[in-house]
């Protein structure tokens, strides 16, 4: 064990010290490589701004960076299980506090670690500093001093100002209670409630408590020297606000006895096995103390199988992770300038939060945790962490209920656009997602998955039919397996199964052989070889799409491409005007998407193969909504020296000639096509200066498919493909062993592919 702490003590000196230091930087939002950039950005552009300012303060929002700009702000006196190790020690959780707010809700942070302890001291030091910012998380600062400050600062500032100890916790903590009380369908007012500690944060737990239902009769609070009682004249106002009148219980063993929910926030191993043993049925324990809970997560499980238990650790089920709030309260508060968190905002994120746990959770999050379906119950009664959902959920409520009680001063009037908006920040490769599938869902379309016998291809097939973007999804293979599968695994779907090589679908296979044998007969297909393809999934399957019973087909994921692209050839085939097929890689990346081909289909392309790569990738482009500048890519920059530079150069001339509209040009390494500034200082020429290129059209197979699983492998960038230019019908054939991901992007594209066809 001690080896083990020694190992991750290193990890995280390594992780906070290496170049640069610590884990926050400030990056720059407008361009500055030109004189004329920086003469907007300071003197002399930057006085106009200010002139606006001093006219009217409200303008500070459209100029600066106020809007999104928090700080976090501390003396170091309660730091999280570390105690008052003072300001400077601090500064690494508040950087982390920092990166959280950025990459969960894209919020800017400046850290400031403030050495002064005298509370009246510390509240004219932020006030002072107050003009920056567009809200004021307060972090680790001790009670009751926490209480004094934070309720000072809300009162003589209009900007949003809370402490997260307390209210974060509160939050977090109030949407289990809620899902657990529901799940083992108590009354919340009714509920005996136990809380160990008496700090910030479990006063603050158990008012929201009280606001959510519980009744503060039935809340025994206590502190490290025992039940908060009317006899005690050691007690602060705030713990004064939980005492009790005239309880004859003292310990907490007594208190415990029948209690439906223990709330510890506290100091590990306080909770016994006797005392849980003690408490009502179902009970509900929140053992929050870090790193070590109140009692053992895994001691308590096999003590009481019917206990709900959550902890603040990541290792246990239901973490109380104040990231579930935080990011997404402020984010709501700021889109609405708001000048205070109110109890409303506070509440408003709560049931948000909980609500959220009870919808589906996306296969994403399955597979961050590494489960394959969780869903809500015991082990899952509050969002994980890493639930993009939660930005759309909880600041539009935060952001509602602002409004609501009259604290907004920039109300939204669009919601679907302000959720669009909040999407963005999550980076453009959630943006283009997101488009393909508000498209697809325009027009679902019906298709079939060829391996259906695989878990990855059912789960994607549900998510695809829950999202509104296929119907009537079949899927191919032996029905018994499949069967097992959906059970085995508590799939929400419908689906229907159909099995080639039984006894019913004869009929079909024989009428689809012959459709085949009598197309390929003078290639030396017989009829009982064409039979025998016809058992096969990815003959079935095209011969479906042939026949106009389906829109689109999706194979690969369990035999290698060329074996799963072949009865796509022999079937389906390509489109009357192609000459050949090729493959396409959609890339999303953080600047937009990028589209590589060919990558995985012709070897080694000849000039005008090339050309027709280039229209083919264009037209998909374009019908995405977005306008193709093509890069025919080569090692050499505009040089026809060698035989693969001269055959681009040749693609390059043909396509100025035949397109001259289109914004193609080549031969050109990739580093200029994707670099606006270095492609214009050296070849100003080039039909792509000034317009980045999107389409990247390598010279041969071995190129393209080498970069794509280049790519791939590093894991940093969401692909979407390959998909199948010019076939003459939706046919698709994934790479093997592709991610559930990967399956839903691929099965989307096919129906945009379907309606473009269509329309």
């Amino acid at each position: 064990m001690r080896k083990k702490t020694n190992t991750f003590r290193k990890e995280s000196l390594n992780y906070h010290s290496k170049f640069p230091s610590g884990k926050i930087q400030v990056t720059p939002t407008k361009k500055y490589e030109s004189q004329r950039d920086l003469s907007l950005a300071y003197s002399p552009g930057v006085a106009e701004p200010c002139k606006e300012i001093a006219r009217s303060s409200k303008e500070v929002y459209k100029y600066t960076s106020k809007g999104n700009l928090v700080a976090v702000i501390t003396n170091g006196s309660a730091v999280l299980g570390l105690g008052k190790i003072g300001a400077l020690a601090s500064k690494p959780v508040m950087e982390g506090k920092s990166l959280l707010f950025k990459i969960f809700s894209g919020i800017d942070v400046f850290d400031i670690e403030i050495n002064e302890s005298d509370p009246n001291k510390f509240i004219e030091i932020v006030k002072s500093i107050s003009p920056t910012f567009g809200g004021i998380n307060l972090e680790d600062i001790k009670a009751p001093e926490a209480f004094q400050i934070e309720k000072t600062l809300e009162k003589e500032l209009d900007i949003p100002v809370m402490h997260d100890d307390q209210h974060g916790t509160a939050i977090i903590s109030g949407a289990a209670l809620i899902n657990a009380i529901s799940f083992v369908g108590k009354k919340i007012h009714k509920i005996k409630m136990v809380v160990n500690g008496a700090g910030a944060a479990a006063i603050s737990c158990a008012r929201i408590y009280k606001k959510l239902g519980v009744d503060s009769n039935n809340i025994l609070m206590f502190d490290s020297k025992g039940l908060l009682h009317d006899s005690r004249n050691d007690l602060n106002k705030e713990k004064k606000e939980f005492r009790v009148n005239s309880y004859p219980i003292q310990k907490l063993e007594h208190a415990i006895q029948n209690a439906d929910v223990f709330i510890g926030l506290s100091v590990g191993g306080v909770l016994t096995s006797n005392m849980l043993k003690s408490m009502n049925k179902n009970p509900i324990v929140f053992a929050m103390a870090n790193p070590d809970p109140e009692i053992d997560y895994n001691l308590a499980v096999r003590i009481r199988p019917d206990i709900i238990m959550a902890t603040g650790r990541s290792d246990f089920p239901n973490q109380v992770n104040n990231v579930l709030g935080f990011p997404y309260i402020f984010r709501g508060a700021l889109d609405v300038q708001a000048c205070i968190i109110n109890d409303e905002m506070k509440l408003a994120a709560v049931h948000a939060i909980a609500s959220l746990a009870k919808e589906t959770v996306p296969e994403q999050i399955n597979i961050v945790y590494n489960k394959k379906n969780i869903t809500f119950g015991k082990e899952y009664i509050i969002p994980k962490p890493f639930d993009n959902r939660l930005i759309t959920r909880v600041s539009p409520a935060v952001a509602k209920a602002a409004m609501e009680t009259g604290v907004a001063r920039n109300p939204i009037l669009d919601w679907k656009l302000y959720e669009e908006t909040l999407l963005d920040r999550m980076g453009y490769e959630n943006k283009m997602l997101r488009m393909i599938q508000n498209r697809a869902r325009t027009h679902p379309k019906k298709i079939i998955f060829c391996d259906g016998e695989e878990y990855d291809v059912l789960k994607s097939v549900q998510i695809l039919h829950e999202k509104g973007m296929i119907y009537d999804p079949i899927v191919l293979g032996n029905e018994n397996k499949i069967k097992r599968l959906i059970n085995h695994n508590k799939l929400n779907i419908e689906v229907t199964i159909i099995d080639p090589e039984k006894e019913k679908n004869i009929k079909k296979v024989e009428y689809y052989a012959n459709l085949l044998w009598k197309r390929r007969n003078r290639k030396g297909l017989t009829l009982y070889d064409a039979k025998i393809r016809m058992r096969n999934n990815d003959y079935f399957g095209a011969m479906m799409l042939d026949q106009n019973e389906i829109d689109a087909v999706i194979t690969g994921y369990s035999r290698s491409f060329s074996l799963s692209l072949r009865p796509m050839l022999e079937i389906i085939g390509k489109a009357p005007t192609v000459h050949k097929i090729a493959g396409m890689i959609i890339l999303l990346t953080k600047k937009g998407p990028l589209f590589l081909a060919d990558t995985a289909v012709i070897p080694d392309p000849t000039s005008e193969e090339l050309a027709q790569i280039a229209l083919m990738t264009a037209n998909v482009v374009k019908g995405l909504d977005i306008e193709p500048h093509i890069a025919l890519l080569s090692f050499q920059n505009f040089s026809s020296e060698s035989k693969t530079s001269n055959k681009v150069s040749n693609t390059v001339s043909f396509l100025h000639k035949q397109y001259p509209n289109l914004i193609v040009d080549g031969e050109i390494q990739p580093d200029f096509a994707l670099n606006e500034l270095l492609l214009s200082n050296k070849f100003p020429f080039s039909k792509l200066v000034k317009k980045r290129a999107n389409i990247f059209i390598f010279p041969n197979l071995e190129s393209g498919n080498l970069t794509y699983k280049f790519i791939r492998g590093l894991g940093s960038v969401q692909t979407i493909g390959p998909l199948m230019l010019g076939m003459r019908k939706p046919a698709h054939v994934m790479q093997m062993q592709s991610s559930i991901e990967e399956i839903i992007n691929l099965a989307t594209i096919a129906v945009i592919d379907s309606q473009m066809r269509k329309y």
